[in-house]
Formats: structure tokens, C-alpha cells, sequence
């Protein structure tokens, strides 16, 4: 996981669940990831027709694609070029009971590129494990055209599946060692505890 988005809500996610597989839809205390809320999204998953459609999207989400994406199928977020087909990133999640981190390509009509990562998380739902999806989708950057122009289909660059064995990610916040002729790297991320003022 490259997100920090995506560490905070895997790392709550596997708190939730504990010894288990995945945590109940119940569970999930939006006050808790109140701060990357409008990076999240839950799916409801309809195995038997082979989609999931998105019951809930956060504000940023919304904002990559310029509509509201509650009832939209999941798939459509790809558009309709050839692509891989999102249904198996679902159905590796439900079927297995396991995350998966994708690496996304935005792009929008006009050609404009956006860096993405998707993180899927598997949730019970009413004694079901395969009814609900709990993710995040974030951006590596902000462009200056990002809420402008909004997405019109997503290419799939990388995957990775998270086994259930894994804990959270440890940041790598440490600076890399210098070369001869390198200065030292400053650290990419910061983080700060604290609360509101």
C-alpha cells in the first residue's frame, strides 16, 4: 500500500476484525475513519449476477468522476474500453475472503492521466460474507484539473493480494541512505499525533 488512506483504513479494518476473517458491516463506526471518509466506499455485492453496485461513496470519489456514484454499478467506473474485468477483483475479495490493492490509471476525455490505488476489504453482512465490500480509492496527486474534468474510465496497472495473516503496513517514513554522489532523500510523508485545536 502506497496511500496512507489506504494503510489508516486497512489497519481499522484489521482491528475490527480480529481473529476473524472480516469484521460485521455493523461494526464499521464512520466517526472512527472520519478523516479519509470521503476517500471510502462500500459495495454491495450480488454474486449470482456477477456486480456489485456502490451503496455508498465518499466526497473525493464523487469528485474523481463529477457525479454521485451511489447505485452506479462498479464495473461501469471503468468505462467502456477493453479492460480487466473489476468483477474478479470483487470476487477474489468475496470468494476468499481476503483484501486486494490495485494500482489504477484514471483517465478523462481529454486525455488528462491521474495516478489511483483502490484497496478492497471484505465485510459480513447479516451473517453473509460475500454482501458487502468495504474500500478505499485515492490519488497519488492533485492536478490542477482534478474535480474539473471528471474521469470517464479506470485501467488496471497492478494488483496485489493481502493475505489474512497480514497486519498493517508500517510506514516507511525513514529517509534513504545516501550514495557518493546522492543527498539523502527527505521523507515523503510526516505524520503527527494530535487532536483538533
Amino acid at each position: 500500500m502506497k496511500h496512507p488512506t489506504s494503510a489508516l483504513l486497512h489497519a481499522y479494518w484489521n482491528g475490527l476484525r480480529g481473529a476473524r476473517a472480516a469484521p460485521e458491516r455493523g461494526e464499521i463506526e464512520p466517526g472512527e475513519i472520519r478523516h479519509i471518509l470521503a476517500d471510502s466506499l462500500i459495495l454491495e455485492v450480488e454474486p449470482a449476477q456477477h456486480h456489485a453496485t456502490v451503496r455508498l461513496a465518499g466526497t473525493r470519489i464523487c469528485a474523481l468522476f463529477g457525479a454521485e456514484l451511489r447505485g452506479r454499478r462498479f464495473a461501469g467506473l471503468w468505462g467502456e474500453g477493453p479492460a480487466a474485468d473489476p468483477w474478479r477483483l470483487i470476487e477474489v475479495v468475496v470468494q476468499e475472503t481476503v483484501g486486494v490493492v490495485v494500482g489504477l490509471v484514471g483517465t478523462t476525455r481529454e486525455g488528462d492521466e491521474i495516478d489511483l490505488e483502490l484497496l478492497l476489504l471484505p465485510l459480513r453482512h447479516r451473517g453473509k460474507t460475500q454482501a458487502r465490500v468495504i474500500g478505499a480509492l485515492s490519488a497519488g496527486s492533485a492536478p490542477i484539473w482534478l474535480g474539473l474534468r471528471p474521469l470517464t474510465a479506470l485501467r488496471t496497472v497492478s494488483l496485489r493480494i493481502l493475505t489474512n495473516a497480514e497486519g498493517p503496513p508500517e510506514p516507511d517514513l525513514a529517509p534513504e541512505p545516501a550514495n557518493d554522489r546522492e543527498e539523502p532523500r527527505r521523507p515523503r510523508l510526516v505524520v503527527h499525533r494530535g487532536g483538533r485545536a
